[in-house]
């Protein structure tokens, strides 16, 4: 069974950074591919970004692109997602998730099938 932590999560003002953490465990990601999206309140749940567990190949949401970074660690089983320039609306709860197979490049929530708890992440003005 695959199990994914979020952490890394907090409150930042407007304009900081922040790097969410995701440990992936239960089995060989090789033929993974992993995510990120984030839910704000009252909205829906949204892709943010994806990459490939064995080839690092990475995508992005048009409003994330040259804000947010995705990589991975394959030795520590970890997927991080670094933000930067954040901004008030960048305020939601945020998510790793995990599809098998990577080449299917899914982009919406209802095509992963594993998810983690998530982490709160709030961007003051």
């Amino acid at each position: 069974q695959v199990h994914l932590v979020e952490s890394g999560g907090g409150l930042v003002q407007s304009g900081g950074s922040l790097r969410l953490s995701c440990a992936a465990s239960g089995r060989t990601f090789s033929n993974y591919v992993m995510a990120w999206f984030r839910q704000a309140p009252g909205k829906e749940r949204e892709f943010v970004a994806r990459i490939t567990w064995s080839g690092g190949n990475t995508y992005y949401a048009d409003s994330m692109k040259g804000r947010f970074s995705i990589s991975r660690d394959i030795l520590k089983n970890t997927v991080y997602l670094q933000m930067n320039s954040l901004k008030p609306e960048d305020t939601a709860v945020y998510y790793c998730a995990a599809h098998s197979p990577y080449w299917q490049t899914p982009l919406t929530s209802g095509e992963y099938e594993y998810w983690g708890q998530g982490t709160q992440v709030t961007v003051s003005s």
